[in-house]
């Protein structure tokens, strides 16, 4: 028996700054916002992708352990529309041989780390599929 439907996919962050956030999200990024629901924004990253931020006090001032992974065949296209808008890299793009992907990494406002990542052509049957 398979699961029940699926239709979207919203992961949520908290911030203790959503001023900010959007800016970074809507202006930086240029990600369409959704739906704002006053303390919490949500984000189109892609089809029925989403990323949601909540404003909660108890957000944590340095997040650790989250990796918010943008998947695109652009990944030098990306870094440089962002080093346009001022963005700085914590890695610039490069091949990561481990993992057959090539990628970059930054930090949004809050401390998140973003990867925008481009998987190589053996990798992409198995996301496919």
């Amino acid at each position: 028996m398979s699961h029940p439907q699926i239709d979207q996919q919203i992961t949520f962050l908290y911030t203790r700054n959503l001023e900010a956030t959007a800016q970074f999200y809507e202006e930086t990024l240029g990600l369409p916002l959704a739906l704002d629901q006053g303390d919490c924004c949500i984000y189109q990253v892609s089809g029925d992708g989403y990323v949601g931020f909540c404003k909660r006090a108890e957000a944590p001032e340095e997040p650790a352990g989250v990796i918010f992974t943008i998947i695109t065949p652009e990944v030098d296209a990306w870094h440089a529309y962002l080093h346009d808008r001022g963005v700085t890299f914590e890695k610039p793009p490069a091949l990561n041989p481990e993992y057959n992907i090539y990628h970059c990494f930054l930090r949004d406002p809050n401390g998140y780390l973003i990867e925008i990542q481009r998987f190589e052509e053996d990798q992409l049957t198995v996301i496919r599929t």
